[in-house]
């Protein structure tokens, strides 16, 4: 590439070694103009070859010259030397010999003359790339043979010669133009002295080759030319130029000939007339050579002239070029004669002369310049004018003409003066528009003038402009513009200002302000008040107007004045109320928006530091309570106002202590000791004194005693089941050491002691147990002796209501008085035994018997003395004794009837009910011993009452009464909220029944709304209200109670929800946020922030500079003012704030720019779109795959969770399953002696099936299938009626998952009433106390059954009996009628309480069709610990059924009416059982033969009527809860297909196919599609209508008159 520049611009060529680039294939040239006026030339070269090697030279010419830049281009390959041309040299001058070599490389370039290497001189250089330079060429020494020789290799060179030839250029002698006048002759030679031949020579004149001709003639010799010219003129000045050439160069000499010429007018002078102060020219023109020079002369008067004088050449006369005189204004002296003049030394001088006259335009000779006038008064302006007559004056106001016609408010008048004339304008009155210019025209026929006229018409200014610029809570900044100053300059200002509300004769003023202020401060005003502002304006002609009404209101300032009237009144122990007034309003400086109350304590230990609380104001008197105070401290409170521009000062600390309260701590190192059998010692030591929270008073020591309630009575030795709580009694001492005197003897005591001060009393020690020591046990309660025989008595006693201790033996003393004995005889018997036979007595003769109990203290006292005679037929005598016998519910209980007579009597039993008394009906409720005892296993409240029983024999009866008292556990209490705090709630509450057991005591649970994790609170009996301390602020609890009393914890209360008071902190918005910004630093007020009751823990800050990407963390734990360092300047940001309490977070975000380096603010950020955008886009592309990521992981997780769920329900029905059947071989008859140890439940069905169920429904073990919902229209179908399935179900407790009644939970919560609790979070849907249910289910059928199975496991097999896994749906609808509860198969339901449970037992043993149903109960294990659990809402679960605890009171947990075992033909016809089928996928069909016998129960082998197949019943009954959930396998269930078989239809007296309790309606042609592993059950052929069905969630006691055969052997209950 090659470039120049040049003007004009040029042209480039390229040369390659010297000779011209040719455009072929191989080279290509271009070339265009650039932008700065280069031109740019390129060279493109294609597959080199070694021929174009060489030196390449770029040439640029115009026509100004030209510029060349060279450089060489190697192209590898073999070296030679292209072919050089000769070159001819200009002697004097440098050359260059360049040596053509191409090809590369080469070792080096040498030149050779004359066989001598060069160079050998001073101007002579060989260049590195080969080239020759020889400096000032000389035609003798340089010219010959060069010789370039290039050394290829080592040993080898290619050499190539070139002849340089020397021409020497020709020399001109110097020659010059003599000075020549017009009409001479003129000659010039130009001679040739040296430079080599042929020489050419040639004359041109100002570039223009000279022709001979026209007086010109040209000579041309060998060396030497000569120009003639004949007659020398005007045209033959010039510049003339001989040129000399030959072959070396072309050399020229030039020179310039001048002709003089005598000067000569061109325009001659005339006369003529100047305008005066206009300008004029005098013409007169002349030319000549050398040029002539020009003078004017002047003589003044109009006669002859006498004598010229030159005129002076000022600016305002000047000669012009071409020799006229100009005069610029032409005054009165310039009138006269003026001679113009001219001569250039050649020939004479030439003059002409002409006469000026001077003309008079119109003119103002005099007027004024400016002038004043007052506005309202009048002015005269005057205006003097001359020049040639005539002349007229015109008056303009700015630029208007004034015609005094039309505008009465002017009058001219014009007179003559003389040679002038005087014109008048009269302004009547001026006014402000008059301050302008006027002027005052005067014209005549040469001219018009006029002169302007200044009139300022003065008045007082115009009122300023005023603006605040600022204003501040005690100054505010002014600023104002004074628009017009009555054109006199303002002297002074004056500022009003005063309240809004005030007259104007109540203002401030700031006065004579100078004039050159323009702004001022207004200081010392009040915070928050409205203020009016005005101004006024002063110049010499006196005082504006006022000007325009400011209303300014002064920003607020923190309040001046504390609170007024603070007063401290302690409310409770740990609160105090506050109350005061607002400060005095003209303190407060502003709007009060609320007040921090500042407290700390003053006792000894405390800090000293002030605990701030912050409140809204609400009015001029408020009110705040103190919470959360130690108790019995004093307190220090200080209040402070504030504002939206800060908090005031406080007002004085006014002292407070707390009221009393009871002491928080009991007694300490409590000791109790026996002392005698009715005598205890109590010892204890002082509570530490900062738990006493008061002065104390004293202590009371509270005991009481436990006796027996309940137990033996009637002539009988029970174990003692329960304690009666005696009466609670109190000692109130100041000592620490108290007598318990008068002591039950050798009876068990609660003690407890408490400190008390005036509050109350304080908390209760851990209660201590004492027994009194044993004494002399009193006399038995009661004696009785009958005859036995015709030698023998009975005689029976009652133990000593008071043992006083351990009775050891009894001790029975009988004596005759008539036998002359004196000492009684004495017998003794042990502890246990409460009757004696006496034998060996004589007939006939009267004795005298009593009794009396031994301790180790000794023989107590006797008892009544009863007579008694031995008889030998004795009338029927009952032994035993009436009384009242107390026990808890859920016990069996012996009611004794001990009875002697001859013959022996028989005894009956009877209940007293109303008027009548209603034999008792033997079952497996009750039970009569041989020796008449009547058992009542697991006795209800429905078994309280009075028995009677009546021993008779043919000689007579006897009676005894005994009254029944059954306890339960109490009702629910009622409970309340009654007051809330910050961090406490006041729960009240009404108890309910207790049950016939005094209550002992409360169990308060309370747990965070949104767990689950429940705190248990214990709480006395006698308290009816308790106060939840120390909870979270602002934050929703749960709270519910339940009541004990012996039997233990009763229903558990309507679960409440409470909010302690406070609310998550919020931002208020009237706070300034930002108090400080610079360039770097940005100060946060974060007092701003209101902690809605509740204190701010964190507080977290975010800021980044808007349009990044990261965010800056700042977490702070206060509210103090907060800084942001090394921020951007000029930058805008985002802030992002969360605070948090324990209520909750509040958020806040906020933009802030900092400012620029000059404290400048800078603009707001225009457009939405930043830098950021990209992330935007990033995160919308990103945001839904992470999505779906997230949602494709979370529900992998719940699947896996799902599974493993269903394994360990799996493993557990399993476990369970195999327990039962372990169970199974213990027969029910068998008496239970003591507690049980395990589930006990009679299985007597050869298939078990078993299912779950959870919240949802009823879910099969195994595989994840849904529940099938079912319509009502789907149990419409004719169903089959005689083939049906009876079943017993379980829950298992070792499934439980979480605690709560069996009803359906999903829209309660626990321990609440189901009917009153509708609407709760769904989060509590899963609080079932049973998550699982086995139900265990026997089909029955007469024909053939078709049977889908798979997978089955035997997990154990009794007495013909097969446990299987299977999947199974089941579903059934809700009907609130007695026909669909009594459809039901196994109707689960739920008792919400004991009583109901036990009152359903009993009504349905009353009920017709249930007479000949065996009832099995199954009993749970209630022990102290897990009846809490059960009641209390607590998640102590057990993992297993073996893993809870040892049952210490047995219950019913579920019993169930089921069929009869088949014992006549009426009751065993048409029981078909199907065979249990090995696991695999292919259909069996099993038709009931003679071989079935063998897969028979134990129980049915022995029955009669199995050894008669061929009898059947033509029409057994089918329950109408069977028969509609049968129809279930009619639907259509649509799954993958590798997980279904499709049955084809059969005949329908051949086969059914059932779901669970399910049944196909046989009849039908429809094909069912169903779930591989199913269990069928067989069916019959008959169809009968269907019934609806009813779900478990019926009451337990609606419904209870069932149509009989209608589901005889279908409720089943059970109890939570």
């Amino acid at each position: 590439m090659c470039a120049a520049k040049a003007a004009p611009p040029p042209s480039l060529s390229w040369t390659l070694d010297d000779e011209p680039i040719a455009r072929d294939g191989t080279h290509r040239t271009n070339q265009y103009a650039m932008s700065d006026g280069s031109t740019v030339s390129h060279m493109n070269m294609t597959s080199p070859q070694i021929r174009d090697g060489g030196v390449y030279r770029c040439t640029a010419r115009n026509s100004a010259g030209s510029a060349e830049y060279q450089a060489r281009i190697n192209v590898r390959g073999p070296p030679s030397i292209r072919g050089m041309r000769n070159i001819t040299a200009v002697a004097g001058r440098d050359s260059f010999i360049n040596c053509r070599v191409i090809g590369y490389p080469y070792y080096s370039i040498k030149w050779y003359k004359d066989s001598l290497l060069l160079p050998d001189n001073h101007r002579q250089v060989v260049y590195e790339n080969g080239t020759l330079k020889l400096m000032d060429v000389q035609k003798g020494m340089d010219e010959g043979e060069y010789v370039c020789s290039v050394l290829i290799q080592p040993q080898l060179s290619i050499s190539q010669s070139v002849h340089v030839t020397v021409k020497v250029p020709p020399l001109i002698q110097p020659f010059d133009f003599p000075p020549a006048s017009i009409g001479q002759l003129l000659y010039i030679p130009c001679v040739v002295s040296s430079g080599d031949m042929p020489i050419s020579i040639t004359w041109r004149k100002d570039g223009q080759v000279i022709v001979s001709g026209a007086g010109v003639t040209i000579e041309t010799k060998e060396f030497m030319s000569s120009l003639q010219i004949s007659s020398v003129s005007l045209k033959h000045n010039g510049n003339y130029t001989c040129i000399a050439s030959n072959d070396a160069a072309t050399m020229s000499r030039e020179r310039q000939l001048i002709v003089r010429v005598p000067p000569r007018f061109v325009v001659q002078p005339n006369n003529q007339d100047g305008i005066y102060s206009k300008a004029g020219v005098l013409n007169c023109s002349v030319d000549g050579y050398p040029p002539p020079k020009v003078m004017w002369k002047h003589a003044k008067g109009t006669g002859n002239p006498q004598q010229y004088h030159p005129v002076p050449l000022t600016n305002r006369i000047q000669i012009l070029g071409n020799g006229s005189l100009l005069i610029r204004h032409v005054l009165e002296d310039d009138m006269g004669y003026y001679l113009c003049q001219a001569s250039n030394g050649v020939g004479t001088d030439i003059s002409k002369s002409m006469f000026l006259t001077v003309k008079i335009p119109a003119m103002i000779t005099s007027h004024p310049n400016t002038t004043i006038a007052i506005k309202g008064q009048s002015k005269e302006l005057n205006c003097t004018a001359r020049g040639e007559r005539p002349i007229i004056i015109r008056w303009e106001k700015a630029d208007t003409v004034i015609d005094p016609d039309r505008n009465a408010r002017y009058a001219i008048a014009t007179k003559d003066s003389g040679d002038e004339v005087i014109s008048t304008l009269k302004l009547k009155p001026a006014d402000r528009g008059d301050s302008v210019i006027f002027s005052c025209h005067a014209i005549n026929s040469y001219g018009e003038n006029r002169g302007l006229i200044q009139l300022t018409v003065q008045e007082p200014p115009d009122p300023p402009e005023l603006e605040v610029r600022e204003v501040k809570a005690r100054s505010m900044n002014l600023r104002w513009t004074q628009r017009f100053d009555g054109n006199s300059i303002i002297t002074s200002f004056d500022i009003e200002y005063k309240n809004k509300s005030d007259s104007w004769d109540f203002k401030h003023a700031t006065r004579n302000i100078s004039p050159t202020i323009n702004q001022a401060n207004i200081v010392e005003l009040h915070p928050a008040r409205v203020y009016s502002i005005r101004m006024y304006s002063f110049n010499k002609i006196g005082r504006s107007e006022a000007s325009k009404e400011l209303t300014i209101s002064t920003e607020e300032a923190a309040p001046d004045g504390p609170p007024m009237e603070v007063i401290l009144q302690p409310m409770t122990s740990q609160s105090i109320r506050v109350t005061w007034k607002a400060p005095k309003k003209e303190l407060q400086n502003g709007v009060i928006r609320g007040y921090q109350i500042g407290y700390r304590e003053n006792g000894p230990g405390s800090n000293g530091q002030y605990s701030i609380v912050e409140m809204k104001a609400t009015g001029d008197s408020e009110v705040y309570t103190l919470d959360n105070l130690k108790k019995f401290a004093q307190y220090g409170v200080v209040v402070q106002a504030f504002n939206r521009a800060g908090t005031g000062p406080s007002s004085s600390e006014i002292n407070a202590t707390t009221l009393e309260d009871v002491p928080s701590q009991p007694p300490e190192n409590v000791r109790v000791m026996s002392i005698t059998s009715d005598v205890a010692v109590l010892s204890w030591s002082e509570p530490p004194r900062i738990t006493l929270n008061g002065v104390l008073k004293g202590y009371r020591v509270i005991f009481w005693s436990l006796f027996p309630d309940g137990g033996g009575c009637c002539g009988t030795k029970e174990q003692v089941l329960i304690q009666k709580w005696g009466e609670m009694q109190n000692i109130t001492t100041t000592r620490e050491r108290v007598e318990l005197k008068g002591l039950e003897k050798f009876t068990n005591y609660s003690v407890q002691v408490l400190a008390y001060t005036q509050a109350g009393d304080g908390v209760r020690s851990n209660m201590l147990y004492i027994q009194t020591k044993e004494d002399i046990p009193g006399p038995p309660a009661g004696i009785k002796a009958v005859p036995s025989s015709a030698s023998s008595v009975v005689v029976s006693w009652l133990p000593p209501t008071k043992p006083n201790g351990i009775i050891r033996k009894y001790t029975i003393f009988c004596s005759s008085p008539g036998s002359g004995q004196p000492a009684p005889s004495e017998y003794e018997t042990s502890p246990e035994l409460l009757f004696y036979r006496i034998a060996h007595l004589n007939r006939g003769q009267q004795y005298l018997l009593w009794v009396a109990a031994v301790t180790s203290a000794g023989r107590g006292n006797i008892s009544e003395k009863v007579t008694v005679e031995p008889a030998g037929k004795a009338p029927a005598k009952i032994i035993s004794f009436g009384g009242t016998v107390t026990t808890p519910w859920m016990k069996d209980v012996r009611l004794p009837c001990s009875s002697v007579g001859e013959p022996a009597p028989s005894i009956k039993w009877t209940k007293d009910s109303e008027d009548s008394a209603i034999p008792l009906t033997l079952d497996g409720h009750l039970l009569i011993l041989a020796n008449g005892t009547l058992v009542l296993r697991a006795v209800k409240a429905e078994d309280s009452g009075y028995y009677t029983c009546t021993a008779t024999n043919t000689l007579g009866f006897d009676t005894i009464i005994i009254n029944l008292l059954v306890q339960v556990p109490p009702d629910q209490p009622r409970l309340t909220v009654s007051t809330t705090s910050t961090s406490s709630i006041t729960l009240a509450w009404v108890p309910g029944d207790n049950g016939g057991s005094s209550i002992r005591g409360f169990v308060l649970q309370y747990s965070v709304d949104n767990s689950e994790e429940w705190k248990d609170v214990f709480i006395s009996s006698t308290e009816r209200s308790f106060k939840l301390d120390n909870l979270k602020c602002g934050t929703w609890y749960k709270v519910k109670l339940a009541a004990k009393n012996s039997v233990g914890a009763g229903r558990i209360s309507e679960i409440i929800e409470a909010k302690t008071f406070g609310r998550e902190p919020s931002f208020n918005k009237d706070q300034h946020l930002f108090t400080h910004l610079n360039s770097t630093h940005a100060r946060l007020h974060l007092q701003g922030w209101n902690n809605g009751g509740c204190p701010i823990n964190a507080i977290l800050l975010e800021f980044r500079p808007k349009g990044t990407w990261a965010w800056h963390t700042l977490r702070t734990n206060t509210s103090a003012d907060l800084f942001l360092a090394e921020l951007r300047e000029a930058t805008w940001y985002e802030l992002r704030m969360k605070a948090c309490n324990s209520a909750g977070c509040g958020n806040e975000s906020a933009q802030f720019a900092t400012l620029d380096y000059d404290g400048s603010t800078i603009p707001p950020i225009k457009s939405a779109r930043d830098e950021g955008d990209d992330v935007k886009k990033l995160f919308t592309i990103a945001c839904p795959v992470i999505l779906v990521t997230l949602g494709a992981a979370l529900l992998f997780i719940i699947r896996k969770k799902r599974k493993e769920k269903r394994l360990k329900r799996l493993r557990d029905a399993k476990s369970l399953a195999e327990m039962l059947i372990s169970k199974n071989n213990r027969s029910f008859d068998t008496p239970v002696k003591g507690p049980p140890q395990g589930p006990r439940l009679h299985i007597d069905i050869p298939r078990v099936q078993l299912l779950i169920e959870d919240k949802e429904g009823i879910k099969q073990l195994g595989e994840d299938k849904a529940t099938i919902p079912a319509t009502d229209t789907e149990f419409s179908q004719s169903l089959n009626p005689q083939s049906f399935c009876t079943g017993v179900s379980l829950h298992h407790p070792a499934l439980i998952q979480n605690t709560g009644p069996l009803i359906d939970m999903s829209d309660i919560r626990p321990g609440t009433n189901p009917v009153s609790r509708k609407s709760v979070k769904s989060a509590h849907s899963t609080r079932n106390r049973y998550s699982s249910q086995w139900t265990l289910t026997k089909c029955q059928a007469s024909t053939p059954a078709r049977t889908l199975t798979s997978d089955w496991r035997t997990v154990g097999s009794q007495h013909g009996i097969t446990v299987t896994e299977s999947d199974s749906y089941s579903a059934s609808l809700s009907q609130d009628t007695d026909k669909g509860r009594n459809s039901m198969v196994s109707t689960e339901s739920a008792s919400s309480t004991y009583e109901e449970l036990a009152h359903a037992y009993e009504h349905a043993k009353l009920e017709e069709h249930l007479q000949h149903a065996k009832f099995e109960i199954t009993e749970c294990f209630i022990s102290d610990s897990s009846s809490d659990q059960m009641t209390t809402g607590t998640n102590e679960n057990a993992d297993s059924m073996t893993s809870m605890s040892t049952p210490s009171e047995p219950g019913i947990c579920r019993f169930t009416a089921s069929p009869p075992k088949p014992q006549d033909y009426d009751r065993g016809k048409n029981v078909a059982v199907p065979i249990p089928h090995r696991a695999n996928k292919t259909e069996y069909t099993h038709t009931v033969n003679k071989s079935d016998y063998c897969n028979l129960p134990l129980y049915m082998k022995t029955d009669p009527f199995f050894r008669k197949p061929d009898l059947q019943d033509p029409s057994p009954v089918v329950p109408p809860r069977e028969a509609s959930i049968r129809s279930l396998a009619a639907r259509a269930y649509h799954t993958q297909a590798a997980r279904h078989m499709t049955l084809e239809p059969v005949s329908a007296s051949k086969q059914a196919l059932s779901l669970a309790h399910a049944m196909v309606p046989s009849g039908t042609n429809a094909t069912a599609t169903l779930p591989q592993r199913t269990l069928t059950m067989p069916s019959s052929s008959n169809p009968t209508p269907a019934t609806k069905t009813a779900t478990s969630r019926d009451s337990l006691l609606e419904g209870r008159s069932q149509k009989q055969g209608a589901g005889a052997y279908s409720k089943s209950y059970t109890l939570v």
